[in-house]
């Protein structure tokens, strides 16, 4: 039987090279010689296009696809031409939806039961990925589906995340071909941290000339669309386009905040009644849905302070610009399909958020996020808030919105992200658009489903086995259903029946329309919780869409069922044990997961960019940083010798006016800097940084020496420090600043030096010995690193 397509054993990935059996001729001329073609590999027949689109931290209540404020009509046409989702679920947080999703697994049973920087060595919560559950996209790639990801990607180990790899759980290392985006669980929108393949690079242009990274994204993905299509058009593509947007910071050009300027006077909890009376309206929830109430712990517009409000509006039209403007790139994507001919036979998955709208904004929200993120949101007060608002949305800041607003964003449901026992962390809208393969248009379904249900979806509909065995490795199976049934059967059979849910002891479990439910944290407090077992759990029947309903006291014996069931799908999927721990599972040490950087002391070299992850932390201790730079003769030396973090707070050690300067970033609020008094020397010479930290506590302030070869030249004073971290997603760089400058005296462009740096040495801790560091020294160093 010849090889096609449809009958190759694609059971076993990488299928098995077909064998020749025959005639072996001596000579090729001889007629006798006949060996059959070469079979490019291809999916089965039919297998359409693939295009999952995942936005972050969306709310169902935020899209107007759902009845929300913020205009989103590319989705609306999108749904019009598809299926809504009204009952579709995530994990409440955003490694574990990811890796759920791309996997087909609960995030438990994948090892990413919180967000990687989180990890511990137990096995529900490692941030490894099993090798016997092999990823979707390795499967697709194996069966002659062309593969890229675009945008976030926040599922590779913490110690993984560096030039130095490896590299198996980043994109290219899971089955994507291509990827293009940044690392981590947020990205600056002006400045962000790219990656292409695993090479760090600079985005193509800066804020100034128009740059924003969601806009970039789409530009990206319809490249790599018509490019495939150009060069292979009968192969078919498996795309996963997945924005920074909307997680903090909330950045977005004026043009698109300002459609909403006044919108949002009213408050959130007006914008709640609204939009649950619009969400009847489009029959995304049943006209007898009830709106649950506000919790205590969210403060009533009306408690808010009157001189607050105006930047509390403000913040809202930041975050519906933003989330208008990524449908806008969205629409540009499917444009691009349409104007392919390829859209009817494109599956578009679009999944409106990987969890709830986040509450981790605070009651006040912030302009800049890293206040809150170093748990000091006090430093905000209501009258610099209102100092700063007309920056928020701009590269000058960093900003989130208040808990009130997420709250209001997942309308008709209690809570939001990180509360995965109740729907307003996990049910997010969905839309699935397929015009070749799904007769219905502009219909709703309401049966449950799971984002683990996705992979299963795609492989039904492409035709493709679950595979036995991937890259030698035996697999379970997928631990989703497919949706496909329902694609045309409005009334089709619910088959996802029995769902657990848990994040940082957050539980739930949902089984043939019950669900049970115990809170057992909020997001935005800091504060050690009771213990699991003093949790009160909540019981909301099938007749109750919202949880609005709570009969646990008419119904002890269904709650018990319940807990049971949950505690059997917990130990099925890894969720034991339950893990709450916060400052304990930032340790490494005491979270028992490997560490990047360890020691002392640590040597950069120029052109490295790595992230604060890969640099020794230089947080409440002293510590000194020293480098040897050439500067030419006749050169009045300039730019950046080494800088960590930006805008949102850093620091930097750079030349200007042929001086040696250092610049502290406390949060963008407050400067500090120290000024060598002589102008750096031609030729090779040490120039060093001390920092003397006071000590008494976290987040003091220290003094600062400069010096040339061992001899002060300069002093400063840094008042108060940054206690946890400078910045969530900007780098450490070696010879410029290819971020946000971390200090006024530089622009986004220019700023690279002028002389020759021949490394940097990191030192915790020696700011009493001696100020140069010996040739035999950085030997030594080196040999050791090997």
């Amino acid at each position: 039987m010849p090889v096609t397509p449809d009958n190759l054993p694609r059971h076993i990935l990488p299928m098995p090279d077909p064998k020749h059996v025959g005639i072996t001729t001596y000579d090729a001329r001889d007629p006798a010689t006949k060996f059959p073609p070469i079979v490019r590999l291809r999916p089965p027949k039919g297998a359409p296009n693939v295009l999952i689109v995942l936005i972050d931290d969306v709310g169902f209540g935020a899209s107007s696809t759902f009845g929300g404020p913020c205009h989103t009509p590319n989705i609306e046409k999108l749904a019009k031409g598809g299926l809504k989702y009204t009952r579709f679920h995530t994990t409440a947080l955003c490694s574990p939806t990811r890796q759920a999703l791309l996997t087909g697994r609960n995030h438990h049973s994948v090892g990413m039961g919180a967000i990687t920087e989180m990890a511990t060595s137990a096995p529900g919560y490692s941030s490894i990925r099993p090798k016997e559950k092999a990823a979707l996209a390795e499967i697709m790639k194996l069966n002659g589906y062309s593969t890229a990801q675009l945008g976030k990607c926040h599922e590779v180990p913490l110690w993984e995340v560096s030039p130095a790899g490896p590299f198996n759980q980043w994109p290219t290392g899971s089955g994507f071909e291509y990827f293009y985006g940044f690392v981590g669980g947020e990205a600056n929108q002006y400045y962000p941290g790219l990656y292409e393949g695993t090479k760090a690079i600079e985005p193509p242009k800066s804020p100034e000339e128009g740059y924003t990274l969601t806009e970039d994204l789409a530009d990206r993905g319809i490249t790599w669309i018509r490019q495939q299509k150009a060069l292979a058009h009968d192969k078919p593509f498996f795309m996963y386009w997945a924005p920074g947007a909307t997680h903090a910071p909330h950045h977005v050009p004026k043009t698109w905040s300002d459609k909403y300027k006044g919108k949002f006077d009213q408050g959130w909890d007006r914008l709640r009644e609204a939009t649950i009376e619009r969400q009847k309206a489009l029959g995304v929830i049943p006209k007898d849905a009830e709106l649950t109430r506000r919790h205590d712990e969210i403060p009533a517009w009306d408690e808010m302070s009157d001189d607050l409000k105006p930047v509390l509006a403000k913040q809202m039209e930041i975050y519906a610009g933003f989330l208008e403007q990524t449908d806008h790139e969205i629409g540009r994507i499917i444009d691009s399909l349409e104007d392919l001919g390829i859209l009817d036979d494109t599956l578009i998955y679009l999944i409106i958020g990987d969890n709830g709208a986040s509450a981790e904004g605070t009651i006040n929200g912030c302009f800049n996020e890293m206040t809150t993120l170093n748990g000091m949101p006090g430093i905000e007060t209501t009258e610099f808030l209102l100092s700063k608002i007309d920056d928020f949305g701009t590269p000058k800041a960093y900003n989130h919105y208040a808990v009130g607003w997420a709250h209001a964003l997942c309308t008709p449901y209690q809570w939001t992200k990180q509360v995965a026992s109740h729907w307003g962390g996990t049910r997010n809208g969905t839309i699935v658009h397929w015009p070749n393969g799904i007769k219905a248009r502009g219909e709703t379904r309401n049966q449950f489903h799971h984002v683990i249900d996705v992979a299963k979806t795609v492989l039904d509909v492409c035709g493709l086995p679950e595979p036995v065995f991937v890259n030698g490795i035996a697999q379970t199976p997928l631990e989703g259903v497919s949706m496909a049934p329902t694609f045309d059967d409005a009334k089709a059979i619910e088959t996802h029946d029995v769902q657990y849910f848990e994040m940082f002891g957050n539980r739930g479990i949902y089984h043939q329309g019950w669900t049970a439910a115990t809170k057992h944290r909020t997001p935005w407090k800091a504060d050690q919780p009771g213990p699991f077992d003093a949790d009160a759990w909540e019981l909301y029947g099938p007749d109750d869409w919202t949880q609005a309903r709570n009969i646990v006291a008419d119904n002890p014996e269904k709650l018990a069922e319940l807990q049971r069931l949950w505690l059997i799908e917990a130990a099925k999927y890894n969720v034991l044990p339950l893990d709450d721990r916060g400052f304990e599972r930032i340790n490494p040490d005491i979270a028992g997961r490997p560490q990047l950087i360890t020691g002392d002391t640590q040597v950069l070299f120029p052109g490295m960019r790595v992230s604060e992850g890969s640099v020794l932390s230089l947080m409440n201790k002293s510590y000194s940083v020293t480098a040897e730079v050439v500067v030419p003769e006749g050169v009045s030396a300039s730019g950046v010798i080494i800088t960590q973090g930006g805008e949102a707070g850093g620091w930097t050690l750079y030349a200007k006016d042929g001086k040696l300067k250092y610049c502290y970033c406390f949060f963008g609020i407050e400067h500090y800097f120290a000024e060598a008094d002589q102008a750096i020397p031609a030729g090779t010479h040490q120039v060093r940084l001390e920092f003397k930290y006071d000590g008494g506590g976290l987040a003091k302030g220290g003094d600062v020496t400069l010096f040339y070869d061992g001899k002060s030249v300069g002093k400063g004073r840094v008042d108060q420090t940054q206690p946890m971290a400078f910045s969530a997603d900007e780098a450490c760089d070696v010879g410029s600043d290819t971020g946000s400058p971390a200090s006024p005296d530089y622009g986004v462009t220019g700023n690279t030096f002028t002389g020759t740096i021949n490394w940097v040495q990191i030192d915790l801790g020696k700011d009493d010995h001696d100020h140069l560091i010996s040739a035999e020294e950085r030997f030594s160093l080196a040999m050791a690193k090997q």
